[in-house]
């Protein structure tokens, strides 16, 4: 048996699809505005959108204050966020004013970024720098950004030869309702070519 989810008064199911869709790993996104004021927030919706040229993107829900600091100066940092530093990176989701950092109001340190004007977290195991590929798309109540990889740093004790190492990293990711998640058992495994699975396949 299943349960027929409704949609609520809105004709919204996002409550229900925040708690399917999951884990959703976090944009930790600095930004800085035109006045110089910088501000960091996480966005639970994010992801990779190309791999050449690399570009990430995250949705903001609404018009925050990363959405108008981006628009401003096209630049930001996804910070990666790690389970170390998780009461911060939930504090950062509070809705201070647009005229106090979230960099002074939770503690945490700034960071020069290399090619970008915001400001990296020092504290966290590695960053994403970003020029705005394109003008943020309106989708419903929310807002796609793009942004093109600049740079990327990552704490060297979080790496080995092949590349970052996520146990070492230890990210966090939203769930459903107010949880949060860390990693659980990794399993590591090659994809497998079809060649391997049909050898008498006739391929060109």
């Amino acid at each position: 048996m299943r349960t027929d989810i409704t949609a609520d008064r809105h004709g919204s199911f996002a409550r229900t699809v925040k708690s399917l869709v999951v884990p959703r790993p976090i944009a930790w996104v600095s930004s800085l505005s035109a006045a110089g004021i910088d501000n960091l927030a996480p966005h639970s919706f994010f992801t990779v959108a190309s791999e050449h040229p690399t570009i990430v993107q995250f949705v903001s829900v609404g018009e925050k204050d990363s959405l108008r600091n981006i628009r401003q100066t096209r630049e930001f940092v996804v910070n990666f966020a790690p389970a170390g530093l998780f009461e911060q990176i939930n504090a950062t989701g509070t809705d201070y004013p647009p005229g106090l950092s979230e960099f002074d109001a939770v503690g945490l340190t700034r960071e020069p970024s290399l090619t970008v004007s915001a400001p990296r977290v020092a504290e966290s195991p590695a960053a994403i720098e970003c020029r705005l590929h394109a003008d943020p798309i309106p989708v419903g109540d929310s807002f796609l950004v793009l942004g093109a990889v600049t740079h990327v740093a990552v704490d060297e004790r979080a790496m080995d030869e092949r590349g970052p190492v996520v146990g070492s990293l230890r990210p966090i990711a939203r769930l459903g309702r107010d949880e949060w998640g860390e990693l659980g058992r990794i399993r590591s495994v090659r994809r497998v070519p079809y060649r391997e699975v049909a050898p008498e396949a006739d391929l060109p």
